[in-house]
């Protein structure tokens, strides 16, 4: 059982986003490190795995999909539709200790934190690291997708959308701390803290032409320019990424007609 845990989420291959974070005074002083997923699909793949494994046992790694994705290809398999250039790129990029750290992380994780008892940790959802559910999902899709979690478990954290939020879903918190490689609709790198006092939504102050320039000098992603450019200095809203993610969490078709 540990103190305090801080919750990081889809680092994506984004180095200095990921130190900014770390050198926070409250996650240096946090009993574990929590990072639920997509940890190196993107630009700096091996140098965020490399600040990772430096946590050491301070570290927890959950799987996300995008982890799943780089292992199957990395092994010669096919991976899902859609798959983009930088995650080709970047499955290329991994040494093969890496390739079996990516494919023996667990889904989801369970912990113990002081005065609030059983924590879970998962990607999309507990049951499916690809699953989307958003702060607007409906509570019956709530309820379902919550189903099979264990009563002493109350609070979930999950990633895998790239928004913070934190909401009550029938009693239940359901944490989501945002994306450290590529934040939606915030101005800062979202994390968050876990203790006994409760849930804490955080960021970390970056200068995104600095973070895009050393991705830019560091990362040999032949599209890195216009990668940074994108997902850096000018990230989606959180609007933006609602109205993307939501035909994937079950809602209606015609649900934002006017």
């Amino acid at each position: 059982m540990v103190d305090r845990i801080a919750v990081l989420s889809d680092t994506h291959g984004v180095e200095p986003c990921l130190r900014a974070v770390l050198a926070e005074l409250e996650v240096q002083a946090a009993d574990l490190v929590v990072v639920t997923g997509d940890l190196a699909a993107g630009p700096q793949p091996t140098q965020v795995l490399d600040a990772l494994v430096a946590l050491g046992e301070r570290g927890v790694l959950v799987r996300g999909n995008a982890d799943r994705d780089l292992v199957t290809i990395a092994r010669g398999g096919t991976p899902p539709e859609g798959t983009t250039e930088v995650d080709w790129w970047a499955a290329g990029q991994l040494p093969s200790s890496y390739v079996e750290l990516l494919g023996g992380l667990p889904h989801p994780v369970v912990l113990e934190l002081a005065g609030v008892g059983a924590v879970m940790f998962c990607h999309g959802s507990p049951r499916d690291d690809d699953e989307v559910v958003l702060v607007d999902t409906r509570p019956a899709r709530w309820a379902e997708v919550l189903a099979d979690v264990p009563d002493e478990v109350r609070v979930v954290c999950c990633g895998h959308t790239h928004m913070p939020f934190a909401r009550l879903v029938d009693r239940r918190w359901v944490v989501n701390s945002g994306s450290i490689g590529m934040h939606y609709g915030s101005t800062g790198i979202p994390w968050a803290l876990l203790d006994a006092k409760g849930i804490q939504l955080r960021s970390a102050v970056i200068d995104p032409r600095a973070v895009a320039a050393h991705v830019i000098a560091d990362s040999v992603f032949p599209g890195v320019t216009a990668w940074v450019e994108e997902y850096v200095l000018n990230p989606p809203s959180d609007v933006d990424a609602v109205l993307a993610f939501a035909g994937r969490d079950g809602r209606p078709a015609d649900w934002n007609a006017s």
